[in-house]
């Protein structure tokens, strides 16, 4: 790689990747998480609800999937394991870093991309994909940037792929304002029914967290 000398002045970013401040904040808390230590959503195991659609019963065939904020790459590894031809986005290189590191230690071949996962067109990936897994990006995502997730998964998605995501629920009233002020509102089954055009939800499972999450199941119609 191509190394710029130290008097070079970077070239400015496109404007189609510069975040505004609400995604800068959300970039800042996010690596923060990750210089900190493990942070609480990449807990190394991967759910039961991902394993029951992997290898339940009426299981997925393997084919192409999509995680969206692999993290730290456990889930993404699993799905490769288990024959999936897996590509992996996450916005922070740290977590990438670590996710390859895994991979390799694993000896299984994952795609994975350091990019934003409501901006897919600028990255590598470009379906179609049978399977998309979330767990709690989009949730996290500026609620002015998920008509963007939804659209890119939409473009990407094969007749009947299906997209499992894990969510944080709405803050209740009264509760401290979070870090970023967009993840107070969390994601509802109504916005993913408004945001999801083409697809059906299938199923919602409330989660077993202390605060409310929940389980989303969406198919996109054929």
């Amino acid at each position: 790689m191509d190394h710029p000398n130290a008097t070079r002045k970077p070239e400015p970013a496109p404007a189609s990747t510069r975040r505004d401040a609400e995604e800068e904040s959300v970039h800042r808390a996010l690596e923060r998480f990750y210089r900190a230590g493990k942070p609480p959503w990449d807990t190394g195991v991967t759910p039961p609800e991902l394993i029951a659609l992997v290898e339940g019963h009426g299981a997925l065939p393997p084919g192409r999937a999509l995680e969206l904020g692999c993290g730290t790459g456990t889930n993404a590894a699993y799905l490769a394991r288990h024959g999936w031809e897996v590509t992996a986005v996450d916005l922070i290189d740290r977590a990438v870093d670590q996710a390859k590191e895994k991979a390799a230690a694993e000896g299984v071949e994952v795609r994975l991309l350091h990019g934003d996962a409501t901006r897919l067109d600028e990255l590598d990936a470009p379906g179609p994909f049978d399977l998309f897994f979330d767990l709690s990006c989009y949730c996290g995502v500026p609620l002015h940037r998920r008509d963007a997730y939804a659209a890119g998964l939409t473009h990407r998605a094969a007749p009947g792929a299906r997209l499992l995501m894990f969510g944080y629920g709405p803050e209740p009233l009264g509760n401290p304002t979070p870090e970023v002020t967009s993840w107070a509102a969390g994601v509802t089954a109504d916005e993913l029914r408004a945001r999801f055009t083409g697809w059906e939800l299938l199923d919602v499972t409330p989660g077993t967290n202390p605060v409310p999450t929940f389980w989303f199941t969406l198919r996109r119609n054929a």
